[in-house]
């Protein structure tokens, strides 16, 4: 299933075979009490009470007299422990114990046969008791009402020695919530007994609410209360002292007035309760690491035909509200709509009807989001059981008293992923398997064999392009949480099609009132994301347009002779041998395909060939690190110029897992480099992808490892006829590098076809490497280029002199006027200057060397 279960924790495995064998141990030793009288139907009463914040569980059950039996399992010994005993025939309603386990509180009523609830005594149906459990001891009342309470002890982060006060919380269902302060102190040994029990400090930490959640993680209390019919949002975080501090207040646009009173996650709610529970308001704040805050919240079901919830992103600054049709419904398995935390998304299902995975990081985008309705395997398989979501990603099954962790279940989505055909549930299951962050290396190979068989499966965005972008930002985004606002999440900015089942309305929200102004943890990741939406920046977000401009700009000097600075073009080289360097030494297992052998001097990055392509990523480097320097306050220098390293290079690393698994499926060669053979089924299978991956990355101005245009020269030559080559080359799909055209040189001998390949291809070159080439071809139409550029330089800057009538014909072979004439001047020129003139690494071209090529041109013209 799309949701995978992981058990924790289960009443009929990990608790009921050792209260059976403290039954049997009891009856053995001839006494009574050391533990409850179980009988096989005493299951039924057998329940979860609480899950404390170190993972302990409370579990109560009723032996056959009645009596209330109150045992803790300690999830890290998994061992079962037995707390305390009421002998009396009473209703749990809540239960706490502190962090020593010596302090058991309880809230408890009187229940008669028939169900009605009996006085426990005069003035009062619910009792609220504090137990001295270490050992067994005093018992002190804190409150006899005629209204329900629930209790909590904290839980505060300090080191492993006793507290000398513990802190209740005692929630009261009049709509108040107070704190006891207690002291406790030891006795005779080890007795720990509270001390001044006759008086223990309270105080008021709310009232006036009407509905209130606990997150025992992170030690909060979320509350909301009408204020003029309007319902405030308000989050009291509590410390490792007997201080708490009210964090924020938000307003919150739900209609709260007629829905009674609520609490969510003070204890486990009992099954009757839940289902009682569920036709009523469904509201949840949901939080995680990077600061985002959620409300999901469902209002009051009237009609079954369709369902409404909202959810709050007020880390973002809006609301979203879903509307989902559900036509006919199976009463028998609706049992109202249940959200789970699931870090980076929440989960919204009804059983049997539909699936809503909800990306709470990137929620502008519904296709970043995935939805499911209908008969679909994956709702098919969703649990039908109510959960109540506990603490990040704990539910409890209430029924079965089964304590689960819900994750993501990576494997089943990569298998939708693969079977699926539209493309809004193709991009949200990419993202979402790709955030589950479980083995990347081998879920990229996955995803790369997937992409492969489905490279032109998708309309409404470009595949290769997504995985890389979404990819590169998963393998960085866990180590800075601001990177969700500063690398790119998508390679999509818009998305305007419906999403097949459900409709949406966003709408803007009043951000949270922050009511503190020092903030650690969490607390500055959200203030961080909320000072992002009220300011709406954007600009933050790194794209490559800086760095298009810096490369046209590099062009531009190239043409026009400009040079840039010997310091920023030897910061340019530094920054690719480091990431080279980075990307070599995470590359576990050697490539099969010839990338990242090229090598890059100052020369080749000016011209402008294939260490353009390096300047366009090592640019990128130079950019991407001033982006982060500018908004990634309080992270290291050192550590971002890694992050930027690590960044790049796995935009690298990922175009060559693409290559190098299209190389190992097609089975190729070192052989297909060479020109002079013809290409295979499997060579045209690898230049298309060559092709998309070279689609994919130039739009975004996306780096191409070093080689890649080489080797995508070299399988052009050999799959495309000359005119679908030449016009590749003209619109820049097929770039022209000095190795791929060397290699072209020294492989094909001049036959009539290869002549004119070998022409076209030199034509297209750029002067300066044009040269360079010919020098490489033997053959009198690579003299007559070589001749032209050197006469081309020697006289654009020339001057006529006054020059003597009388020549000198004693050097010249020859009677051909305008040719003496011509090579006198190319004679002076060049002895005027000789250094600079020099041809670069041709000292034996000259006007010599003009004189023989013209003669041999205009003898093959003449046919001669």
């Amino acid at each position: 299933m799309a949701l995978c279960l992981v058990a924790d924790f289960d009443l009929r495995k990990d608790v009921l075979p050792w209260l059976r064998a403290q039954r049997a141990a009891s009856e053995a030793a001839g006494a009574r009490g050391g533990g409850p009288d179980v009988l096989e139907n005493s299951y039924d009463s057998l329940r979860v009470l609480n899950v404390e914040r170190n993972g302990n569980i409370i579990y109560t059950c009723k032996d056959n007299k009645g009596n209330v039996f109150f045992g803790l399992y300690d999830y890290q010994t998994k061992q079962n422990e037995h707390l305390y005993t009421f002998e009396k025939d009473l209703q749990v309603i809540s239960c706490s114990v502190n962090r020593e386990r010596t302090l058991l509180a309880a809230s408890l009523v009187q229940a008669a046969k028939d169900g009605r609830r009996n006085e426990l005594q005069p003035g009062s149906k619910c009792l609220t008791l504090l137990v001295e459990i270490h050992p067994v001891n005093n018992v002190k009342v804190l409150k006899a009402v005629d209204s329900c309470i629930w209790v909590q002890f904290l839980y505060p982060h300090v080191e492993s020695h006793p507290l000398p006060e513990n802190h209740l919380l005692l929630i009261s269902e009049e709509k108040y919530i107070e704190q006891f302060h207690v002291q406790v102190i030891q006795e005779d040994g080890n007795k720990v007994v509270i001390k001044n029990s006759g008086h223990l400090p309270r105080e008021r930490v709310a009232e006036d609410f009407v509905w209130a959640q606990w997150d025992m993680s992170e030690q909060r209390l979320y509350y909301i209360d009408l204020k003029k019919s309007r319902s405030i949002l308000k989050c009291i975080q509590f410390y490792s002292n007997e201080h708490f501090t009210v964090m924020f207040e938000a307003p919150l646009d739900i209609s709260l007035s007629d829905s009674g009173f609520k609490l969510v996650n003070f204890g486990c709610d009992d099954l009757r309760d839940q289902e009682k529970l569920s036709k009523h308001l469904t509201l949840y704040v949901f939080t995680n690491r990077t600061g985002s805050l959620c409300v999901c919240y469902c209002p009051n079901i009237d009609s079954w035909e369709r369902i409404t919830y909202s959810v709050f992103y007020f880390h973002k600054g809006h609301s979203k509200t879903f509307t989902v049709a559900l036509g006919s419904v199976d009463s028998r398995v609706t049992k109202g709509i249940t959200f789970l935390n699931l870090d980076y998304y929440v989960a919204v299902y009804l059983p049997g009807h539909f699936f809503h995975l909800l990306n709470i990081q990137h929620p502008d985008l519904i296709c970043h989001s995935l939805f499911l309705t209908g008969n679909n395997e994956v709702i098919d398989m969703l649990p039908h059981r109510p959960f109540q979501s506990l603490s990040g990603p704990l539910v409890l099954d209430g029924g079965s008293g089964k304590l689960y962790r819900v994750l993501l279940n990576q494997s089943y989505l990569l298998e939708f992923l693969r079977d699926t055909r539209l493309d809004c549930e193709r991009m949200a299951l990419l993202h979402c398997v790709l955030s589950c962050g479980r083995d990347p290396r081998r879920l990229e190979a996955k995803i790369i064999q997937w992409i492969s068989e489905n490279i032109s499966a998708c309309h409404s965005f470009d595949l290769i392009q997504e995985f890389i972008i979404a990819s590169s930002y998963w393998s960085i985004y866990p180590e800075t949480s601001n990177m969700d606002k500063l690398l790119p999440y998508s390679s999509l900015l818009t998305w305007n099609t419906e999403i097949p089942g459900i409709t949406l309305v966003t709408e803007e929200i009043p951000l949270p009132l922050m009511k503190v102004h020092s903030f650690k943890g969490y607390w500055e990741k959200l203030n961080s994301n909320l000072e992002y939406a009220k300011y709406s920046k954007p600009h933050l977000h790194y794209n490559n347009g800086v760095v298009r401009r810096e490369w046209h700009s590099l062009i531009s000097e190239e043409k026009t002779g400009k040079r840039s600075s010997l310091v920023y073009v030897r910061n340019i080289l530094d920054n690719a041998i480091k990431v080279i360097s980075n990307l070599q030494a995470k590359t576990l297992e050697p490539r099969l395909t010839p990338l990242l052998q090229e090598e890059d001097n100052h020369q080749r990055l000016l011209m402008g060939l294939v260490s353009g392509l390096r300047a366009v990523w090592v640019l990128m480097v130079s950019e991407l690190k001033d982006h982060l320097l500018r908004h990634l306050q309080g992270v290291e220098k050192k550590k971002i110029e890694q992050m930027v390293l690590d960044y790049i290079s796995k935009l690298l690393d990922l175009i060559c897992q693409i290559l190098e698994a299209s190389w190992r499926k097609h089975n190729l060669h070192p052989w297909v480099l060479h020109f002079n053979r013809r290409a295979s089924a499997a060579e045209f299978a690898v230049f298309h992808i060559m092709t998309r991956i070279l689609e994919a990355t130039r739009s975004l101005f996306l780096p191409l490892p070093p080689g890649f245009h080489t080797l995508h020269t070299i399988l052009g030559v050999h799959c495309l006829p000359l005119h679908n080559l030449l016009h590749y080359i003209d619109n820049g799909v097929l770039l022209l590098t000095e190795t791929a055209v060397t290699r072209l040189m020294k492989d094909l001998d001049n036959t009539e076809k290869n002549e004119k390949l070998k022409f076209s291809i030199i034509v297209r070159l750029p002067p300066r490497i044009g040269q360079k080439i010919c020098r490489l071809w033997d053959h009198p139409m690579s003299s007559n280029i070589i001749s032209r550029n050197h006469v081309k330089r020697l006289l654009q800057d020339y001057s006529k002199q006054p020059r003597s009538s009388v020549m000198d014909k004693s050097s010249f072979s020859l009677e051909f006027l305008p040719l003496n004439y011509f090579i006198e001047i190319l004679t002076d020129v060049e002895s005027s200057n000789p250094a600079l003139y020099a041809f670069e690494g041709h000292d034996n071209v000259d006007a010599k060397f003009v004189e023989e090529a013209a003669l041999k041109h205009t003898t093959m013209l003449l046919g001669l």
